[in-house]
């Protein structure tokens, strides 16, 4: 007769995966950046990402002058492993919703390299607006 090991615990919703928060204020999702389905961006993010991440929608991330934002959170593995929240900004390319689901895909920061064009996107928001998105 063989012995069951006990299952472990189930990790909290969004604690083992990576999140990806999507800004949609005042300038992010809006009229504002013409030419983008902002509502298919959001879709096919968390259509593409579903069981791979938590995907969030904000109000508003106070970096308008990258709109649309995209922050890309690691995972509790990935932060072990050193990965920190990625800002992406001027997200407003329907290929690069591509480049990012393929980068969480596989991991996210700290356990996957990005795809070289997302350094394209890549941003450092001030100081008070990362640490109010961490906490």
């Amino acid at each position: 007769m063989s012995r069951r090991q006990p299952r472990k615990p189930a990790p909290e919703p969004g604690a083992a995966r990576p999140t990806v928060t999507v800004c949609r204020g005042c300038c992010c999702g809006t009229p504002k950046i013409p030419r983008l389905d902002h509502e298919a961006q959001l879709a096919d993010l968390r259509g593409s990402l579903a069981g791979v991440a938590m995907v969030r929608r904000v109000d508003c991330l106070d970096a308008c002058d990258h709109a649309n934002v995209i922050v890309i959170q690691p995972s509790a593995e990935g932060r072990r492993a050193g990965g920190r929240p990625v800002w992406l900004g001027l997200v407003n390319d329907p290929d690069a919703n591509a480049d990012i689901t393929a980068w969480v895909g596989a991991g996210g920061p700290g356990l996957a390299d990005p795809p070289d064009i997302l350094d394209l996107y890549v941003f450092s928001p001030s100081r008070r607006v990362r640490e109010e998105l961490e906490h």
